[in-house]
């Protein structure tokens, strides 16, 4: 169908109704509901019946086009004379005439109130003082009326100093208890927020306005914090405005609260601006002195810019002439026994440098600076290109029209939205005004474009869509914020010099990790920004996607004349049931999305952030100062609102977060390339509709479709529900691939935009410790063909065994010799040489042996590395820049053997675990889930012995395969209901399995196979159960479960219970659950089932951290996803011998008995008085701590010389 002659382009209007508007009442529902009863219940003939049915069906569309004429009326701030505001034509129903007239009152109360908004209002400045004593210092100031500003500024500062020598008083608000609710604690996040983007945007007088208005008045001066009096106080010291900064001052004193040392910097900030008397300033230092704050504290304790640091410091050495700020502490040194070779000044040193100049990289930086400071990044799409037939030139044209358009309108609604927001602040209301002034109008209307264009067709939960549109806004502005500082022209001259440790054409004085290094460079010029609370990033942005709902309509029908074109939005909002809630969503029009279909723009949009970088990361320096040169991005990722491994992290000395913050830096500053060779051939296919085997994700139109489309009449209910569930698969079936489509097209539209360049990928880590990389959609840790697609940007010669690893990798990747050893792999390698050149030559031609493999992309790129390299004149001197993964094969692939139970069987020093998991020495692989099934038919043998018919019926079915996956969750906390679940899905995918015994089956299985493993690994399970109970008492006893990582990184588990939080107004209050509130209980069940398996892996996290320092220390390239690590082939050796170290290392320590000790520290030394209830968990929980399980005597030495400890 044309995109430029819709017939049917309101088709789903009525549910475009609630786009441009409030929800009605309930009332108005039920009322034309009973309308419509009333008309089933006449009696009448049947062509009176016909007649009304018929008159009913005229009256229900005028008054939904009433309604519709209704909404866009209460959209828009004047009625707009056109074709949808004349009158209906023909009979008028008193339905439309009472819409009519509500419209009419509508109107005129919006003209009033922007009659309203005309008006000037008073800011206060002058607040109400509630203590007798404060009030008579401001009262003694004003007794007579200064002749000159002089005198005034001698009278605000007399105020000053008798107002700092009065005591702290309670006012009224502050003296009634009051429990804190959530949403008291939102409304002060708003507040708080408030007033610092009012500083930010020079609207000082607002904020002062604000806190003047809720502080004069005893119900809301209780909102009001020590921050928000200090944020507004900074404000004013910034500009310099000394009696605006007095009016903060005493109004603090005067809400009860105690100065602390932002407030005194504040004060003495201003004053070094106004160039204040000795004596005020003097009286100011003294009295800050007694309050127990030392003038060294102001350089030490608050994170400054250097140009307030200059201003403070001009303030004290006028009174104390021979002050100087105490020099930078030396940075400390981490003292872990793990990491003290690491940070040790002596012994050898091989740190890598990248193989780029230095004019190179500074080029790289420029490019990357550019990227940044322009939010996004646009990316030429690699879908096949249509046919630039007219209906798709004439599409692009109108949508370029189009957008025109909204971009005026947008622009007058924001206008129109910020006047109305600024008039309701000045009435004393927190709204988003100040927010709406942190970007420019033009980049609000470009942001809100962007996502217009990007909306799926099936449309986007208001909650997501809201929170993606604050985060935007966010991100923009702490940019924007560091061009206003002068951040970029610092950090340009800084990271010039940074680089000169990293090219490979320059030297430094001695070797440094990058960190180190940065550190030496100065101090950091701009203090941390911290984030907003999640309710108010999601009210900013459900307040932008109402804007674009209200402001973005286009034609009912693009074909007619443009003088008598109707209008109807563009986005809808409706209503759907996800699981058992519902869920409002903003859903574009669908004839908005085929016009966005017929045009076929060959660009795509991307956050700079999703984008990887152009250049070196920054290092990772602290919880604050991350990767990338302008953008944010957290140090520990988690759900959006969490906030307490933020606290954790920031409570940390330095020191202890250093063996993780240069292992994320050295995992970000490995460049990266694109495979070429393998890009041409997956967009071929992807072009060419795809090839589900392969992963290559087909397009949304080769979607099962169902056999028939309706049923002949007469079909009975069971054909109709038939259909109905077909109908439902297959539509199900199309989102899935247009899901697994789009994701293949950001991943292969990126590489074929970064194709012949290099690029990095920063890092960070979850709660647990453990790494990803931060650009989501092109990385390492995707799939088979994303990891194919990269390759190390710097090659290394094979050297003399690097080919012999290349053989072995290949092998490991096809998954054809899973149990035979290195050297039969090896020689299978030889004898398969010849598919192994046809696939490297013939890959879509030849005999396709690569298309066999268990990994088929990394198979054929390893085929093509081995084909060039063999050809090579000598095979040693050939450069190899692939990584390659599993065994110990070539690239550092190394995949750790159910890694789960290699640290339990250390932990738990269990001999059999331990030969059943590769850690001791054997001549072939050992294989855990053949060993568990092995035994489980044992046991199923006894039974069928016994007559047990499920035991009979299971003859011949129980292979690796069943009970693999349930083996490899065991160690990570699955359940035996969950156990029989994955059970239950393998026995169903067997064809030859009678279904009927499925069921029963799933469940003796599931005995069988925990059976099993408490005989096998009875350490590990002994293990288990301790930090299960453990973790049980602490969440009774009302905490989180927390713990260190032997590398010192602070683990707490995000598990509460549920607290609703609502965001309201608008079109729709948005209500969403958190369970991530540290204020709420914490979750029993999660913290005890997540204990285990969080535990087990921040051991692991730990493990590829120190292998990954020891690397870089000795000149490797390295890099993981997680268990499974990645170097040259001529390094395997090298990285071999620090794997097996570091995992020896890491479990001689007393790494069960320290948890023991941090956890009865942190939760049985309580100082509080205990219930009697609570007294006997904590002496429970004690004894249990104690209680350490009983270990064997596995030698951890015989790791050293165990071949498959990774395989």
């Amino acid at each position: 169908m044309s995109a430029l002659r819709w017939t049917r382009g309101a088709a789903g209007l009525g549910r475009a109704l609630s786009s441009s508007g409030r929800r009605r009442p309930t009332l108005e529902e039920g009322t034309l509901s009973g309308l419509c009863s009333s008309r089933r219940s006449s009696a009448a003939s049947p062509r009176e019946q016909d007649a009304q049915k018929e008159w009913g069906h005229a009256e229900l569309l005028e008054v939904l086009e009433a309604r519709v004429r209704q909404l866009q009326a209460e959209s828009t701030s004047q009625v707009k004379k056109g074709p949808m505001n004349r009158p209906l034509k023909g009979r008028s129903g008193r339905w439309a005439q009472k819409l009519e007239a509500e419209k009419l009152v509508k109107q005129k109360r919006q003209e009033g109130f922007l009659d309203q908004q005309k008006q000037s209002y008073t800011l206060h400045t002058e607040p109400r003082i509630w203590s007798k004593k404060l009030a008579s210092c401001l009262q003694q100031s004003k007794k007579r009326a200064p002749k000159s500003s002089e005198e005034e500024e001698q009278q605000l500062t007399w105020a000053l100093q008798a107002a700092m020598l009065k005591r702290s008083s309670c006012t009224p608000a502050r003296t009634q208890a009051k429990v804190v609710e959530a949403n008291f604690l939102l409304l002060q996040q708003k507040f708080l927020v408030f007033f610092e983007c009012c500083a930010c945007t020079d609207n000082m007088p607002l904020a002062h306005h604000m806190l003047v208005t809720h502080h004069s008045k005893c119900d809301r001066q209780q909102l009001l914090t020590l921050d928000m009096y200090n944020t507004v106080m900074l404000g004013w010291a910034r500009k310099g405005s000394f009696k605006e900064m007095v009016y903060v001052f005493i109004m603090l004193k005067d809400a009860g609260l105690s100065p602390d040392l932002w407030s005194y910097a504040a004060a003495l900030q201003c004053m070094g601006r106004r160039d204040q008397d000795v004596h005020t300033i003097q009286k100011c230092l003294k009295q800050m002195k007694e309050d127990g704050f030392q003038p060294q504290q102001l350089f030490t304790d608050l994170a400054l810019a250097g140009e307030e640091r200059a201003v403070l410091l001009r303030a004290v050495t006028k009174v104390e002439p021979a002050f100087s700020p105490p020099p930078q502490a030396p940075s400390p040194v981490n003292t872990s026994t793990l990491l003290r070779e690491i940070y040790a000044k002596n012994g050898p040193k091989s740190y890598p440098k990248l193989h780029l100049p230095l004019e190179t990289l500074q080029d790289l930086f420029s490019q990357q600076l550019r990227v940044e400071l322009g939010a996004n990044v646009s990316v030429q799409s690699v879908e096949k290109a249509p046919e630039m037939t007219e209906e798709v030139i004439e599409a692009r044209k109108m949508l370029k029209t189009l957008r025109r358009q909204w971009e005026v309108e947008l622009l007058r609604v924001l206008q129109q939205t910020k006047a109305t927001m600024a008039c309701q602040a000045q009435e004393g209301q927190p709204t988003l005004y100040p927010f709406l002034c942190l970007l420019s109008e033009g980049e609000f209307v470009s942001m809100l474009l962007q996502v217009l264009r990007v909306l799926p067709a099936q449309g986007e939960p208001l909650l997501h869509l809201a929170h993606d549109l604050g985060l935007r806004v966010l991100n923009r502005h702490l940019v924007k914020q560091k061009q206003v500082t002068n951040h970029v022209e610092k950090l340009r001259q800084r990271y010039s010099q940074y680089l000169r440790l990293l090219a490979c054409n320059t030297q430094v004085e001695a070797p440094f990790l990058p960190r180190e290094y940065w550190e030496l460079l100065g101090p950091p010029e701009s203090p941390p920004q911290q984030p907003w609370a999640l309710p108010v990033l999601l009210q900013l942005g459900k307040q932008l996607a109402e804007l674009l709902v209200q402001a973005v309509q286009m034609p009912h029908n693009l074909a007619a004349p443009q003088g008598s074109r109707r209008l109807i939005p563009v986005l809808y909002h409706v209503y759907s049931f996800r699981s058992y809630r519902q869920v409002g969503i903003l859903k574009p029009h669908p004839a908005f999305m085929q016009l966005l279909e017929t045009a076929a723009e060959p660009t795509l949009i991307f956050e700079t952030t999703e984008v990887p970088m152009l250049c070196p990361p920054l290092p990772w320096m602290s919880p604050h100062a991350g990767p990338y040169l302008l953008s944010s991005t957290k140090l520990m990722r988690a759900l959006e609102g969490t906030t307490q491994h933020q606290h954790l992290l920031e409570r940390c000395a330095p020191a202890q977060l250093h063996g993780a913050l240069d292992a994320l830096t050295q995992l970000g500053n490995c460049a990266w390339r694109v495979n070429g060779r393998v890009l041409d051939l997956v967009l071929q296919i992807f072009r060419d509709k795809g090839c589900a085997r392969l992963g290559v994700p087909p397009p949304r139109s080769e979607a099962p479709q169902p056999a028939r489309q309706r049923l002949p009449p007469g079909s009975s209910p069971v054909h109709k529900a038939e259909l109905r569930k077909e109908l439902e698969r297959c539509l199900k079936a199309a989102r899935e691939m247009h899901s697994l489509r789009s994701e293949a097209l950001y991943r292969l539209s990126l590489a074929q935009h970064l194709r012949d360049r290099v690029f990095w990928l920063p890092h960070n880590m979850d709660f647990r410790g453990r790494t990803y990389p931060c650009p989501p959609h092109f990385n390492h840790l995707g799939s088979d063909l994303a990891r194919a697609l990269l390759q190390f940007a710097e090659g290394r010669p094979l050297g003399q065994r690097g080919l012999d690893w290349l053989k072995i990798h290949l092998v490991n990747l096809t998954g054809l010799k899973k149990r035979d050893s290195l050297s039969m792999r090896l020689a299978f390698a030889d004898q398969v040489m010849e598919e192994i050149l046809d696939s490297a030559d013939n890959p879509m031609t030849g005999r396709k042996w690569w298309m066999e493999a268990d990994e088929p992309w990394q198979t054929l790129a390893c085929c093509m590395e081995i084909a060039q390299a063999v050809r090579s004149p000598d095979p040693t001197a050939y450069i190899s820049h692939l990584p390659v993964h599993q065994l110990m094969g070539t690239p550092c692939g190394q995949d750790g053997s159910c890694n789960g139970l290699q640290h339990y069987a250390a932990l738990g020093r269990d001999s059999a675990g331990a030969a059943s998991v590769n850690l001791t020495p054997s001549d072939l692989p050992q294989d855990v889930y053949r060993e568990v099934a092995t035994q489980v038919e044992d046991f199923r043998q006894q039974d069928a012995k016994e007559g047990l018919q499920v035991a009979q019926v299971l003859e011949g079915f129980i292979t690796r395969k069943v009970v693999k996956q349930t083996v490899m969750t065991v160690v990570y906390g699955v359940t035996r209901y969950g156990g029989r679940l994955q059970i239950e899905k393998r026995l169903r995918e067997l064809s030859d399995f009678p279904q009927e015994f499925v069921w029963e089956a799933s469940h003796y299985l599931v005995r069988l196979v925990f059976k099993s493993l408490q005989e096998m690994f009875s350490s590990t399970r002994a293990i288990q159960r301790w930090l299960t109970e453990s973790a049980n008492l602490i969440s009774h006893a009302g905490w989180p479960v927390e713990w260190v990582t032997p590398l010192g990184i602070p683990i707490i588990q995000p598990y509460h219970r549920e607290a609703k939080v609502q965001v309201k107004g608008g079109i729709q209050s948005i209500t969403f659950t958190s369970s991530v509130n540290i204020s709420q209980k914490p979750n029993t069940l999660k913290q005890k089932n997540g204990f285990p398996p969080n535990f087990i892996h921040s051991l692991d996290s730990s493990h590829m951290m120190l292998t990954a320092l020891h690397c870089y220390r000795r000149g490797l390239t390295f890099v993981s996803v997680h268990d499974c690590f990645w170097t040259h082939a001529t390094d395997i050796p090298v990285m071999n011998e620090v794997c097996r170290e570091q995992f020896v290392r890491l479990h001689s320590q007393p790494i069960l008995e320290d948890l023991a000790k941090f956890l009865e520290e942190r939760f049985c030394s309580v100082s509080r008085s205990l219930k009697p209830s609570e007294l006997a968990l904590v002496t429970k929980l004690q004894e249990t701590l104690r209680s350490l399980p009983e270990t064997g005597n596995f030698d951890l030495r015989q790791v050293m010389r165990s071949t498959y400890f990774f395989s």
